[in-house]
């Protein structure tokens, strides 16, 4: 339980953190150098789900703020349901990241409207705006930053649909939140199918002993 708790804390606390330094010192789609030309501290808002998808409008957008905390509610049971069992460390970690950053990004959808002003290319944002916060509850947008434009170029001619189009790769621009779920779920998919020593043991103990083949078994 300590595992999962300060797992899921400092992913919490460090994504948090960092969208509010975002907030409070950027303009709306301005960025910073982080690895050159190759990656960037890049502030935008998403409306809809990781990566920057959208989720159909108003209604949308509370329907995936209600859908998140309905994860949560249930990763945290199921979390606590593995922690009764004795569960890897690997499966105790992949769960808490997921259970993390669906927690980091709920806080923005749920909060964020009514705790800050709209952000703008020409004005930041401003915490506790004493005209209240640009969105109600439950309508927030979610604050992402991290963008990685490894390749940029332009597709084969020959390729439907898309040829002689721009591309980028990697697009989509994402918060720690976001990363946190991802690798969570990476790990929770590796993991599946092991098994672990002491469940083998276990196999192993329960075995019927086999029959004896010494000469004075033999009638």
């Amino acid at each position: 339980m300590k595992r999962a708790l300060l797992i899921t804390t400092l992913v919490l606390l460090a994504d948090q953190a960092l969208k509010v330094w975002v907030k409070l010192n950027f303009y709306y789609d301005s960025s910073i150098p982080l690895l050159g030309s190759k990656g960037y501290l890049h502030f935008i808002e998403n409306r809809g789900m990781a990566f920057g998808l959208e989720f159909g409008g108003d209604q949308g957008k509370l329907a995936l703020t209600l859908f998140r905390i309905v994860a949560v509610i249930v990763i945290a049971f199921i979390i606590r349901r593995v922690l009764v069992k004795d569960a890897s460390v690997w499966l105790v970690t992949s769960l808490s990241l997921i259970l993390a950053g669906a927690m980091g990004n709920i806080v923005d959808s749920t909060f964020y409207g009514q705790l800050f002003s709209a952000s703008t290319p020409f004005q930041k944002a401003v915490l506790f705006p004493p005209e209240g916060g640009y969105a109600p509850f439950f309508h927030g947008a979610v604050v992402d930053m991290f963008y990685f434009p490894l390749w940029e170029g332009q597709l084969p001619d020959w390729l439907p649909f898309w040829g002689g189009e721009p591309f980028v790769f990697f697009r989509p621009v994402f918060n720690l939140a976001d990363a946190a779920i991802t690798v969570g779920m990476a790990m929770f998919i590796l993991i599946q199918g092991r098994t672990s020593p002491d469940e083998g043991e276990v196999r192993i103990a329960e075995q019927p002993p086999l029959p004896s083949t010494t000469p004075d078994s033999i009638p």
